[in-house]
């Protein structure tokens, strides 16, 4: 029989494992100090892999061989233009519940087109329907902070909504601003950023190539100047495309505005001692500069790629500078994208289809001048959305559904679109799967137009400076790249499907804060022990 001094130490060898179980569970599910969530405008989900042999080792390579990566990530929706995607990342719901469907709209009682984010304070969560992380962090913890930095104050605003600091690019003076209805001034750090200029030091005289013509793995350059490693080979200047004509946008359409808006980051961090205590802080980061570039160049063009290698670069110093920072290095990251972007040619074509949304609007216009008699029947379009004038088709006594599902029809007769639905059929039916559950995703009812257009793949609207687009339902649009780096995320690859709506609900449970209201999304499992 065991003696009492036996029993004695194998209760003490018990109770000792049991505690150094709970430290390790403990250890295992440790909240983050800060969370940083950066997203980079039009990067495809194949972007990573395309250009891995020229990345250095400590930014976007730290992300992809170390971090957790989700190989099969995407947006389930057709409207996958940067104010939807953002607020999708935001509020962890598809634009049917978050009601983003496009930074403007119009107002069915007045005609009147109404913005997301303009009001008498300047820019700001106006028309937010959804909470987003940011609220649902700064609401439910006392003493959390949300800082939002981005280039544009779209970008900024969505992914913000009406809590914390948020600050974007001054078009006039390319310094850095909030609005009233964030604060009445941005901190004096700022200000005396601004006085001094300091963004203007981040652009060039011309854009250079990082590397030689050689390591580039994209041919087409457009104003690009290549930087020729051998002496017999003279610099090449590309073909001309984009006239640059302020500050602004030298930054914005430059790799420039990368390097500011991280460099804004890395200040916030440590001015706002982000991360300096256990109570979690959220940094959300837009990266606005890739996807105007992406539209003004193509993904196909040398301009994309050395952004990339640049953006590398920039990367690995904030993640350098960052766990620097932060105790323990407890930070955990998550870089993803608000959309993928399309071809920029089609068939070796310069020059993708292009689909003109005002021939569009005046030719239905005249269509149901015919069939109805004359009035002005079309209130607007915007983002492959068409608004009807609801108190003239009501004044002439017509039946809404059947003025939407006949323009609907018209609609398909023109060349480029492939699908085009009614807002009845949308209203009254279900669609479970297919390009109509797409089309029906991004659809809110008060704000949506009455018919919703999908073009044909390469397709895009004609738009001054764009070659290339997002806003579609096709894989070039809707998949996207999405890591998890730090604290709870181990080198890992998944390789089944996920949904972008799972990002939002999976950092509020890291932050161990309840998912956003509206959340519709599933949390990842490989983030959040269960």
């Amino acid at each position: 029989m065991p003696t009492i001094q036996s029993a004695t130490m194998n209760t003490r060898l018990i109770l000792i494992l049991i505690a150094a179980l709970t430290a390790f569970r403990t250890a295992a599910t440790a909240q983050p100090r800060l969370i940083v969530q950066i997203v980079v405008g039009s990067m495809r989900a194949g972007d990573l892999d395309r250009y891995a042999a020229n990345f250095g080792e400590g930014g976007f390579r730290l992300l992809t061989e170390h971090g957790t990566v989700y190989t099969d990530a995407r947006y389930d929706c057709l409207q996958t233009t940067t104010p939807v995607s953002l607020a999708t990342l935001a509020t962890g719901a598809m634009p049917s519940t978050h009601g983003v469907i496009g930074p403007r709209w119009i107002d069915y009682t007045t005609n009147r087109t109404v913005s997301l984010i303009d009001g008498r304070q300047g820019p700001g969560a106006y028309h937010r329907i959804a909470p987003t992380l940011a609220e649902t962090l700064c609401r439910h913890t006392s003493g959390s902070r949300a800082v939002t930095i981005a280039a544009e104050a779209l970008s900024a605003v969505v992914l913000a909504g009406h809590a914390g600091e948020v600050f974007w690019l001054d078009s006039l003076h390319c310094g850095w601003e909030t609005s009233p209805y964030y604060a009445p001034a941005v901190p004096e750090w700022i200000e005396r950023s601004n006085r001094e200029r300091y963004n203007l030091s981040y652009i060039g005289l011309e854009w250079r190539s990082l590397f030689e013509k050689g390591r580039y793995v994209n041919t087409r350059q457009h104003d690009i100047v290549l930087s020729g490693r051998n002496k017999k080979e003279k610099d090449t200047n590309g073909s001309g495309r984009l006239k640059l004509a302020n500050d602004y946008e030298r930054m914005l359409y430059t790799p420039a505005g990368n390097t500011a808006v991280l460099g804004l980051a890395k200040q916030a961090i440590a001015q706002y001692r982000l991360g300096a205590d256990a109570t979690p802080d959220l940094l959300n980061i837009c990266l606005d500069s890739p996807r105007r570039i992406a539209e003004a160049y193509g993904p196909e063009s040398i301009e994309v790629e050395d952004m990339y290698y640049r953006l590398d670069r920039d990367l690995a110093d904030f993640l350098t500078f960052v766990f620097a920072q932060v105790k323990d290095r407890d930070v955990l990251v998550v870089v993803t994208s608000d959309h993928g972007t399309s071809p920029s040619y089609d068939a070796g074509n310069e020059t993708a289809e292009r689909f003109n949304s005002r021939q569009f609007e005046v030719i239905v216009n005249g269509f149901l001048n015919v069939r109805y008699g004359t009035g002005n029947w079309v209130a607007g379009y915007s983002d492959k959305s068409l608004w009807l004038n609801h108190n003239l088709i009501y004044e002439r006594g017509l039946n809404l559904a059947e003025v939407q599902n006949e323009v609907a029809i018209f609609a398909m007769q023109f060349s480029g679109v492939s699908h085009a639905l009614a807002a009845s059929a949308m209203r009254t039916s279900y669609f479970g799967s297919g390009y109509a559950r797409k089309m029906q995703n991004s659809f809110y009812p008060r704000r949506s137009g009455d018919v919703i257009l999908n073009l044909m793949p390469g397709w895009i609207e004609e738009q001054e400076r764009c070659w290339s687009m997002s806003g579609s339902m096709y894989g070039y649009d809707t998949e996207v790249p999405l890591l998890f780096y730090g604290e709870g995320a181990g080198a890992l690859r998944v390789n089944r499907r996920v949904e972008m709506t799972s990002v939002a609900p999976t950092l509020a449970r890291v932050a161990g804060v309840r998912e956003p209201a509206a959340a519709e999304g599933s949390v990842l499992e490989e983030i959040v022990e269960m």
